[in-house]
């Protein structure tokens, strides 16, 4: 009998099948489509539109034609080319803002967590910086600084931190007094394995869905900021940017807000659609529902 087994194939992997995967994550797959196509057309955004900040007076506040899919502003600049190009600042800004905010958050949070001295020093620092507002901080930064990308992210991402660490501190709080921790600390088990082996993975499900919420927020942040005139410079093609120099042409051109306001809606429903995907497939409560 044991000979048999020994000598049995091994079971057959199981494929990836993509229609499979869409059934039982439509919300998931959707957010990820639309997501992918707009990552697509950022990249490639210099081979399907043209100059975002070519003017044309002669031409301002035309309509939707051939020449120009989505109409003119009021300089004369071509919406659609400008909306693609906005695409890249605000998926930049998004991603960006959420990598580094996960990042040094899980950093803080693990400290913070796992040793008791730091723990009170450190929480109410970060106490401290979630009651600054990311748009009252950026505002600060700009009128201090010069307006820029860099300023808004980093406006942005200083008062997401606290909440990444909030978030890895519980987590680390709860695993810390597991079995299999305790064990690892009685065994004399170096500090930097503990938290790097024992604790560290138990906080990537939480915190992947956490950075897909800090994604969505930081593009509507920027977006707000861009349109008060505190974020990047009117010179950069940006949504909120186009919102801004179009809203006195509303009732005129009402095409020159509906496109950059459509992608804006796309693709902060697309990383939210992202967010709750992930976190049905990565709550072991809700996928025993499923």
């Amino acid at each position: 009998m044991s000979s048999l087994a020994a000598t049995s194939p091994p079971a057959p992997a199981r494929r990836f099948r993509p229609g499979r995967f869409i059934r039982r994550n439509p919300t998931l797959a959707a957010g990820a489509f639309i997501l992918a196509l707009m990552a697509i057309i950022a990249a490639f955004a210099p081979l399907i539109a043209g100059d975002p900040v070519l003017m044309q007076p002669m031409l301002r506040l035309r309509p939707p034609s051939a020449e120009n899919w989505l109409g003119t502003d009021n300089l004369g600049r071509d919406v659609f080319a400008r909306t693609v190009y906005g695409a890249r600042v605000s998926l930049l800004v998004g991603l960006t803002v959420a990598f580094v905010s996960v990042l040094i958050g899980l950093a803080i949070g693990l400290l913070a967590g796992f040793f008791r001295t730091a723990d009170a020093i450190v929480m109410r620092f970060m106490d401290g910086l979630m009651a600054i507002p990311a748009i009252l901080l950026a505002i600060a930064l700009v009128s201090l600084t010069r307006a820029s990308v860099f300023i808004v992210i980093v406006a942005i991402t200083i008062p997401e931190i606290p909440r990444v660490v909030r978030l890895v501190r519980s987590v680390v709080l709860s695993v810390r007094e597991a079995p299999y921790v305790e064990a690892a600390i009685a065994g004399g088990a170096p500090t930097w394995k503990i938290l790097a082996r024992h604790i560290m993975p138990s906080t990537f499900p939480p915190l992947i869905v956490q950075a897909t919420y800090i994604c969505a927020s930081a593009i509507l942040v920027e977006a707000s900021l861009s349109f008060l005139g505190a974020g990047t410079p009117p010179d950069i093609p940006t949504w909120g940017n186009m919102v801004a120099s179009s809203r006195l042409f509303l009732s005129r051109a009402p095409w020159t807000i509906f496109a950059p306001g459509l992608a804006l809606a796309l693709v902060v429903l697309a990383v939210n659609l992202v967010g709750d995907g992930l976190r049905d497939r990565l709550d072991p409560r809700l996928a025993r529902r499923m």
